[in-house]
C-alpha cells in the first residue's frame, strides 16, 4: 500500500513540474565552425533542440544571436519560440515532444573582428506574465578571415603604352618616265622638281646626323602592253640607266651608298591601282577581266577587245606605267634615352606626347613616374595615357583615393577605353565599392590578359566562391591560391603558391594556411617563419588566426609569433 503511494506521488510531481519552464536550447551547434568571413559577412545556422516536456504552455522564449568581439557588441535579427497556448506570435514549441531551435544570423564583417570574436545567444523569457532569467550562452568562439587575405592591388594595373619610336622610316619617291618601247633617259624626266625633291631629300639624310639613309632603290617597269619578252627587257634598260644617273648624282655630291635594284617586267599591280582610281568608262569590266584571267597575253587580248575602254586606257593609264621608280627610305633618328630623360628633368615642354610618356619607363622612381605622368597630363590634357599611367603609379604606392581619380579623368577622354576600365575596376575593388568594380570591369571584357584573375578577385570578394574558381582558371597569384583554400583544393593550392612569379610574404603566410589545413606541421611553422621575416605585422596576425589555434600551445609556433 505505501509503495502504491510513493508512486503515485512521483507521478503527480511528475505532472506538477513538467512543462513548467522556459529552457534554453540544448546540443547548440553552430555551421561553419569556425565561423567565416565570406563577401563582407559572417553567416552562421545555429541548431539544437528544446528538450521534452519542459517548454511551458504559455512559454514564450527570443533568441537574440549576438556576435561579440572587445567591447563591441553586432546583434543578429532575433526568432521566437513560444508554447502551445501562448498568445504571443512564433514557432510554437509543444510541450509533450520538444521542438528543434534553428537559427541563422549574419552579421556585417569589419577588420576588429579578426581578434576574439565569440558568438553568443542572448535570451528574454516569460512564462505567463511572469519573465524568466536566462544567462547568455556562449555558442562560438573564433573568426575566419582568411577570404580577407585577397587584395584587390594584387591585380596588376595596365599601363598604356607609348608610341615612342627611336627610328622612324620615311620614304619619298621621285619617277622617271620613258616614251613607249624606249628606255632613254629624257632631261625633262630628269630634271623634274619630283627628281630635285629627291636628290635635295638624298643630301640632307646624309648630313643631318639624326638622318639615315636607310636604303636607296631603283626599280625598272613597262606597261603591260606588248610581249613579254620585249617588255622584260624594257624594264631592264630603264632601270639600268636609272642606276647609272642616280650613282653619278651619288658620286658627284660625294655619297657613299649602296643602290639597291630590281625589275618588274609588266606592271599587272600597277596597271589595276591606275585603273581603279580613273574614271575610265567600262573599268568595271576591265578589272573583271583581270580578275578572272592570270595569262598576261590572255589578260592583253581580252582587254584590247573591250575596243572603247582599250583606246583610253593606253592615252591615260599605260604610259605612266612606262617608268622607273627612284626610293629613298630614310631613318628619322629620335633622341636618346639619356636626351629623354634630361629633357623630362629640366625641360618636359621640348619632348612630345610620345617622348614624355616614354621618359617615365626609363627610371623605377615611383616619385619620378608621378611628376613625369602629371607633366603629361599638364601639357596634353586630351590625352588620356598621361591620366591612366599616373593612376597605374598611384595604385603601386597604395593611394586607391588618387589612383580613382585619375582614372576618372582619363574616362572622361576615353569611356570605353578597356585599359582605362580594367584598372577603374581594380581601384574601386581596392576601395571596396564592388559595384562600380563589376561596372568596369564589364567594359574591359575580351582585352585585358590580367582580367580573368581580376575577375576571380571580384567573385571572391562577393563570396562566390565557385564563380571564383572558374575565373581564375590557371592564374598563379596570391588572390588564386586564396579562393583554391576557400574551396578546399589544397593541392592546387600549394602548386599555385609554389608557381606565383613575385612570392611575397603573403604568398608565405598562405602556404602555412595550407600547411594548418593539412596538418603539415612543418610547413606551418617554416613558411610562417619566411612569412614574417618578411613582414612582422603579420606576427599579431598569426597569433590571433584561427587558421592557427591549433599550434596555439606549440613553443616553436609561439616563438615565431611573438
Amino acid at each position: 500500500m505505501k509503495k502504491q503511494f510513493l508512486l503515485v506521488a512521483v507521478i503527480a510531481m511528475a505532472i506538477l513540474t513538467s512543462c513548467k519552464s522556459v529552457p534554453s536550447p540544448e546540443q547548440v551547434k553552430v555551421n561553419p565552425s569556425p565561423m567565416a568571413v565570406v563577401g563582407d559577412k559572417v553567416n552562421v545556422d545555429i541548431t539544437g533542440t528544446f528538450p521534452e516536456k519542459k517548454f511551458a504552455k504559455k512559454g514564450v522564449l527570443t533568441v537574440t544571436p549576438v556576435l561579440k568581439c572587445g567591447d563591441q557588441e553586432i546583434l543578429g535579427e532575433p526568432v521566437t519560440y513560444v508554447g502551445e497556448k501562448a498568445k504571443e506570435n512564433g514557432t510554437v514549441v509543444k510541450c509533450k515532444e520538444g521542438g528543434a531551435y534553428k537559427q541563422h544570423a549574419t552579421f556585417p564583417y569589419n577588420g576588429a573582428m579578426d581578434k576574439n570574436t565569440k558568438l553568443f545567444l542572448r535570451f528574454e523569457a516569460k512564462n505567463g506574465k511572469k519573465a524568466v532569467e536566462i544567462p547568455e550562452q556562449l555558442v562560438a568562439e573564433g573568426l575566419n578571415a582568411t577570404s580577407k587575405m585577397v587584395k584587390a592591388e594584387d591585380n596588376k594595373a595596365q599601363i598604356t603604352p607609348d608610341k615612342f619610336q627611336r627610328v622612324i622610316q620615311q620614304t619619298q619617291e621621285a619617277d622617271i618616265l620613258f616614251l613607249i618601247q624606249q628606255a632613254n633617259l629624257r632631261n625633262s624626266e630628269t630634271s623634274s622638281q619630283q627628281m630635285k625633291d629627291l636628290q635635295a631629300a638624298i643630301q640632307e639624310a646624309n648630313a643631318n646626323e639624326r638622318k639615315a639613309i636607310h636604303s636607296l632603290e631603283v626599280a625598272g617597269y613597262a606597261s603591260p602592253d606588248g610581249a613579254q619578252d620585249l617588255n622584260a627587257k624594257l624594264a631592264k634598260n630603264r632601270q639600268d640607266v636609272s642606276q647609272k644617273f642616280l650613282a653619278k648624282d651619288l658620286k658627284k655630291n660625294k655619297i657613299d651608298q649602296n643602290i639597291e635594284s630590281n625589275i618588274t617586267a609588266e606592271d599587272w599591280d600597277g596597271f589595276k591601282a591606275a585603273l581603279e582610281n580613273s574614271n575610265i568608262q567600262d573599268k568595271d569590266l576591265v578589272l573583271r577581266v583581270l580578275s578572272m584571267y592570270s595569262d598576261p597575253e590572255e589578260r592583253e587580248t581580252q582587254i584590247k577587245n573591250i575596243a572603247a575602254a582599250y583606246k583610253n586606257i593606253a592615252e591615260e593609264i599605260l604610259p605612266a606605267l612606262r617608268r622607273s621608280r627612284l626610293i629613298l627610305t630614310t631613318d628619322l633618328i629620335g633622341k636618346s634615352d639619356d636626351e629623354i630623360t634630361e629633357f623630362a628633368k629640366n625641360d618636359p615642354a621640348a619632348l612630345n606626347v610620345e617622348e614624355l610618356l616614354y621618359a617615365a619607363t626609363l627610371t623605377n622612381d615611383r616619385a619620378e613616374k608621378i611628376r613625369i605622368y602629371k607633366k603629361a597630363t599638364e601639357q596634353f590634357p586630351n590625352d588620356f595615357r598621361g591620366f591612366n599611367n599616373l593612376g597605374m603609379v598611384y595604385m603601386q604606392e597604395g593611394n586607391v583615393v588618387e589612383a580613382r581619380r585619375c582614372f576618372q579623368s582619363a574616362l572622361q577622354i576615353e569611356p570605353n577605353n578597356p585599359d582605362v576600365n580594367y584598372n577603374a575596376g581594380v581601384a574601386a575593388m581596392a576601395d571596396g565599392d564592388l559595384k562600380k568594380a563589376e561596372e568596369h570591369l564589364g567594359k574591359a571584357a575580351g582585352t585585358q590578359a590580367n582580367l580573368k584573375a581580376a575577375m576571380g578577385t571580384l567573385y571572391t570578394m562577393k563570396g562566390d566562391y565557385k564563380q571564383a574558381r572558374s575565373a581564375y582558371g590557371q592564374s598563379a597569384t596570391n588572390n588564386a591560391a586564396v579562393q583554391q583554400i576557400l574551396n578546399e583544393d589544397y593541392a592546387g593550392a600549394k602548386k599555385t603558391l609554389d608557381a606565383v612569379a613575385e612570392p611575397n610574404a603573403t604568398t608565405a603566410y598562405l602556404k602555412a594556411v595550407v600547411g594548418a589545413r593539412t596538418n603539415a606541421k612543418a610547413d606551418v611553422l617554416s613558411n610562417l617563419k619566411n612569412a614574417v621575416a618578411q613582414d612582422s605585422s603579420l606576427k599579431a596576425k598569426a597569433a590571433n588566426d584561427v587558421e592557427f589555434a591549433k599550434f596555439a600551445e606549440d613553443a616553436e609556433f609561439a616563438a615565431i609569433v611573438k
